[in-house]
């Protein structure tokens, strides 16, 4: 295991790194399994759920680039994720993701985004990108850390697939899948500090139920939007180590992958038209097009039958 020092240090140095994929490939996440996970007496079915959560992705996204992850087991939480990230200039940021546009959110979101040297959200020349976010959209100029873009961490002894020892009150495929969203690239900057003044991509899709934009852990007023005034998602604004960066968890709602606090007895998805797509898309991730109803049809008649990032999602009750 990595210790954040050592994360840090990979995030500051400056080395270009460019992975080799085959052509027209689309998005590949290679995960590497740690001791902790392959000695498991459960390891080939808690494998097995890790592989289908990546295979989501892997059929969702049509970026050419492969997104290293190292997986460990733990016994406290229910999941974190550790992803280096850097600070880059906004327009070169900005820049990257206008050419990268290819979806019509992404054509909405940079409607509302001004290119330019500073960013909209509080107005500084730079912004904090994660390494796998920064090959999304072209822009190969930063090391990994230890050849990883980030590590993940689940607790497999609460998780409804897990250790022989498993209380299973958490979907271990859901945990899985919020913590690759954020090494993808979903987080916030806040509560700020530091390196962390600077806002991260999702940051700028950050408003206030009025439009405003909103860079404060300051009241509950806070959404997912990607124009600023149909609001996608409300993020999570409690100050008790849950995240920024994911969704609103308190009080009735349909459980969702990126909530703050996951739901016990719950088993959410993703799914392409969802806020957690929606986000990686605008932050520049490609998303596959949607088969056309006819060609499903003409499918099935002719075939017979396709700095550093530290986070983490919390149960409930905390542990």
């Amino acid at each position: 295991m990595f210790s954040a020092r050592t994360l840090q240090v990979a995030a500051l140095s400056s080395v270009a790194l460019v992975m080799s994929v085959p052509a027209h490939a689309n998005l590949v996440i290679t995960p590497t399994f740690d001791s902790s996970i392959t000695d498991d007496p459960n390891a080939a079915a808690i494998i097995s759920v890790i592989d289908s959560a990546i295979g989501y992705y892997q059929s969702t996204f049509a970026d050419s680039i492969n997104v290293a992850i190292l997986f460990q087991s733990s016994n406290s939480g229910l999941g974190g994720n550790f992803a280096p990230i850097y600070k880059i200039q906004y327009e070169t940021f900005i820049n990257a993701l206008i050419a990268d546009a290819l979806t019509p959110d992404d054509g909405t979101a940079l409607g509302f985004l001004p290119a330019g040297a500073d960013n909209p959200v509080n107005g500084t020349s730079f912004i904090n990108v994660k390494t796998a976010n920064l090959r999304a959209i072209g822009i190969n100029c930063c090391a990994t850390a230890g050849g990883f873009d980030g590590f993940i961490t689940l607790n497999t002894h609460v998780t409804d697939v897990g250790s022989f020892d498993t209380t299973g009150e958490y979907s271990l495929l859901a945990t899985t899948q919020h913590e690759i969203d954020e090494v993808l690239g979903l987080g916030s900057s806040l509560p700020g500090g530091g390196f962390f003044n600077d806002p991260a991509p999702e940051d700028l899709f950050r408003y206030t139920s009025l439009g405003a934009r909103t860079f404060t852990t300051l009241g509950d007023d806070a959404y997912f939007s990607i124009d600023g005034t149909n609001d996608v998602a409300r993020f999570n604004q409690v100050a008790d180590f849950t995240d920024y960066g994911d969704w609103w968890w308190n009080g009735p709602h349909t459980p969702r992958v990126q909530d703050a606090r996951a739901t016990p007895g719950s088993h959410p998805t993703l799914n392409r038209t969802g806020p957690e797509m929606r986000a990686l898309d605008v932050l520049g991730y490609d998303l596959i097009p949607a088969p056309e109803p006819g060609t499903v049809v003409l499918l099935v008649a002719g075939l017979g039958i396709l700095g550093i990032s530290r986070r983490r999602i919390h149960p409930t009750p905390r542990r």
